[in-house]
């Protein structure tokens, strides 16, 4: 009997190697976390896309948007953990996800095994051209010389732009005015209009009135000039060393996934978002590419959500 058990183990063992070697032998299942049909979707997609030729497998690309990215991020959390689900996962759905709400259906650090960031997203400050200030440095000056005369704008109270304009004022000691909208699309709209001087957005959704003379940048919140918008230089390179705002894309699995799934995908990836038409694809929807290691990816996003958690609280933004 003894020698009975020690066989079935073996065999199992060796059925567990066998299923792994051939991973992945059935399509995989990326949930994403927005709307079909947004910037997330002309930069992810392609990458999935690649990641199924490469792996040999279909990739199923389903848009699961709603309730701040908590509806997608609840159906990966309680998949099974077998490699062949995942989510697209973002600030809100890692970082932002128990800051700004009360009750979220999982936890992000103990529920997922992370694998590799696919970007990282800076926003870029844009403002009407009427407006005086030619670049960040100068925005400083003049808002430090005229506190609370300077309207900001952005997608919505809690939202990134909202936490990068409080970062903003937190760091270089200035006081301007939020006007809060409901949603990006309006809110440049306004800034395009005049009726709003300034606004924290990704780059690609700024990038057709930029480029027709509708607004200006005056600074981009990025550790690097972005390539699509090279002539803008970096807050950093303006003098302001400690200040960064953006966002990310990565991909990540059920926790308890098998480290051997995880380190496959990851090279895969790493190996994709490496490519020069992917790197062209991220920089035109304003992003920089970036991987990480699983054990990389999860300190940034514990470093982020001290971060941006200090921050709130400090201004009275509590999960709701």
């Amino acid at each position: 009997m003894r020698a009975l058990w020690i066989a079935a183990l073996a065999l199992a063992a060796l059925g567990s190697v066998q299923a792994q070697s051939v991973y992945p032998s059935k399509p995989m299942r990326w949930v994403i976390p927005y709307a079909a049909g947004g910037g997330t979707d002309a930069i992810v997609r392609p990458i999935a896309l690649k990641a199924a030729e490469l792996l040999g497998q279909s990739v199923i690309y389903e848009n699961r948007g709603g309730a701040g990215g908590l509806i997608a991020g609840e159906i990966v959390a309680k998949a099974e953990p077998d490699g062949y689900t995942f989510l697209v996962a973002a600030p809100n759905t890692h970082v932002f996800a128990t800051l700004l709400n009360a009750k979220v259906p999982y936890d992000p650090v103990k529920d997922f095994a992370l694998i590799t960031k696919f970007d990282l997203t800076p926003n870029v400050l844009i403002a009407h051209p009427t407006f005086a200030p030619g670049n960040a440095k100068e925005m400083i000056a003049y808002a430090r010389a005229n506190p609370g005369k300077i309207n900001f704008a952005s997608s919505g109270a809690g939202s990134g732009g909202h936490l990068s304009i409080l970062l903003l004022q937190e760091q270089m000691k200035i006081n301007v005015l939020h006007v809060p909208y409901k949603g990006a699309g309006p809110a440049v709209l306004e800034v395009v209009a005049g009726r709003n001087d300034l606004m924290f957005i990704n780059p690609a959704v700024a990038m057709g009135n930029y480029k027709a003379g509708k607004l200006k940048m005056l600074g981009f919140a990025g550790p690097k000039r972005l390539s699509t918008i090279a002539e803008v230089p970096t807050f950093e390179e303006q003098g302001f060393v400690d200040f960064e705002s953006s966002n990310f894309k990565g991909l990540v699995a059920p926790a308890g996934t098998p480290r051997v799934i995880i380190d496959k995908l990851h090279d895969v990836l790493v190996k994709i978002i490496n490519l020069p038409e992917i790197n062209a694809r991220l920089a035109a929807g304003g992003s920089i590419p970036r991987t990480t290691t699983p054990e990389q990816f999860a300190e940034e996003n514990r470093r982020e959500v001290e971060r941006w958690g200090k921050l709130m609280r400090k201004h009275g933004i509590v999960p709701q």
